[in-house]
């Protein structure tokens, strides 16, 4: 919603070069299978509406989105998934990876695909290290398959079915027909089942993932698959809601992989009641929450002051916005 449309290519031919995003560099191509950390958390899957895990219990995940990689790629490093999971408690976070070019998004896949490609690798060993489950996040408005295959086809070929990584494969369609969005997931979805065909995928709804009803009218065939619900609470009240438990009552598995608590456009005051409203119906119906964002631009939902260290261990309590602390407190409720 309020991002400034993210951007998201990847040049085949980049893939075999040295990539670097914040302070860690490796080479990634086809060919590296291997993680460089051994995963511990336990594989997912979906059943009826529900997260679960390999005991099959309910999974409600809680944790801070990573900003854009390409304009906080900054913070795509260990120690900041280390600060997340310890300081902050979170089992989960997102690397949000551009797709195209847009606003004031720069650095993204389209002109730097080895980037791109590094933060996400950055992102996921950090996760996997801290034993967190990461959502890796096809950052992009418009229908950018093509570049969305070949992204995915990278990062399924080094991490297979590694039990951290969710799949986002559309943040937010616009004001897409649910047709179309179906089209384009039945389109990538096969590029990551070829390597991953377990993991789990979540799949965007029309207008900027408000409309999980209408998805619910006609969902994707095929298993392991959620679909992505965002809200922000100045702008999306009852009746977004309302929407959402129509989607549930249908039986349409629901993940808030973006949220904030402020306007859709990412700015204006914190709306608390509205977030107390929204925190509690996620926790009647044990849905997922990852809230939007871990960035320093100067707008309400960027949780990080600029003077922040790049490495989140090194954070200070005077460093982290309103936004921040309210988020903190919301992962600590819902994962303790």
């Amino acid at each position: 919603m309020k991002k400034h449309l993210l951007c998201l290519a990847i040049a085949w031919a980049l893939v075999a070069t040295t990539f670097s995003c914040g302070n860690s560099s490796k080479t990634a191509s086809t060919s590296d299978t291997d993680s460089t950390a051994t995963a511990t958390v336990s594989p997912l899957h979906v059943a009826g509406t529900a997260l679960l895990n390999a005991e099959g219990d309910t999974v409600r995940l809680t944790g801070p989105s990573l900003g854009w990689h390409s304009n906080w790629g900054r913070f795509y490093n260990e120690g900041t998934l280390r600060a997340l999971k310890e300081k902050w408690g979170a089992n989960v976070t997102r690397a949000a990876i551009g797709a195209h070019e847009s606003g004031d998004c720069v650095r993204t896949f389209d002109t730097d695909s080895a980037y791109a490609v590094d933060c996400a690798i950055a992102a996921i060993d950090g996760a996997i290290a801290n034993d967190m489950y990461i959502i890796c996040d096809w950052h992009s408005h418009n229908n950018t398959a093509e570049d969305a295959k070949k992204f995915f086809k990278v990062i399924t070929e080094k991490y297979g079915d590694s039990p951290n990584i969710i799949y986002e494969i559309w943040n937010e369609p616009l004001d897409v027909e649910w047709s179309g969005v179906k089209e384009y997931a039945a389109d990538v979805i096969p590029v990551i089942r070829e390597k991953a065909p377990s993991s789990v995928i979540i799949v965007g709804t029309p207008k900027w993932d408000q409309d999980v009803d209408v998805a619910a009218e006609s969902p994707i065939e095929g298993k392991n698959l959620m679909y992505a619900l965002h809200f922000y609470t100045g702008t999306h009240k009852d009746w977004h809601r309302e929407k959402a438990d129509k989607a549930i009552a249908a039986g349409l598995p629901i993940f808030i992989s973006e949220c904030g608590s402020m306007d859709c456009t990412g700015d204006g005051p914190i709306d608390y009641e509205s977030w107390n409203a929204w925190i509690d119906w996620a926790n009647k119906n044990n849905i997922s929450v990852v809230m939007w964002d871990i960035a320093d631009k100067n707008e309400t939902c960027s949780m990080i002051l600029p003077t922040a260290s790049d490495n989140g261990m090194e954070w200070k309590e005077e460093e982290m916005k309103e936004w921040a602390k309210l988020a903190k407190s919301t992962i600590s409720e819902r994962n303790n």
